[in-house]
């Protein structure tokens, strides 16, 4: 089994490389202005669990997710080519909340220093 550090490292390399092909090669409209929040890889290197969001926010959330997920074929064979793994993880999309939750909290301490402020 990898350890915690190469399975960070092979995450990284999977986000960094995923990124560049959301910006260059994959022309679905559906995944514009998505980007990568986090890959988390599981220990036996089976899945690759990748965490999406969008500038938008959730209501993008099923049009995206459908996206990755008809185009999973492509990105899975073009990240095999690029990580060298001997056998490369099948990939799970999801969509991640937490950008949308840290803005909500954002406006919520925003509310109670104007209302020191007063």
């Amino acid at each position: 089994m990898p350890s915690e550090v190469r399975l960070h490292r092979i995450g990284d390399r999977i986000k960094e490389e995923l990124s560049e092909l959301l910006l260059f090669k994959l022309n679905d409209p559906r995944l514009q202005g998505i980007y990568i929040t986090d890959v988390l890889v599981d220990r036996e290197l089976a899945y690759a669990n990748i965490y999406i969001s969008a500038l938008e926010g959730s209501e993008r959330a099923k049009d995206a997710l459908a996206g990755f997920n008809s185009a999973s074929g492509f990105i899975r064979r073009y990240l095999a080519g690029r990580v060298n793994l001997r056998s490369f993880p099948q990939l799970r999309f999801y969509w991640d909340p937490t950008p949308e939750q840290a803005d909500h909290v954002e406006e919520i301490l925003a509310e109670i220093r104007e209302e020191n402020e007063s």
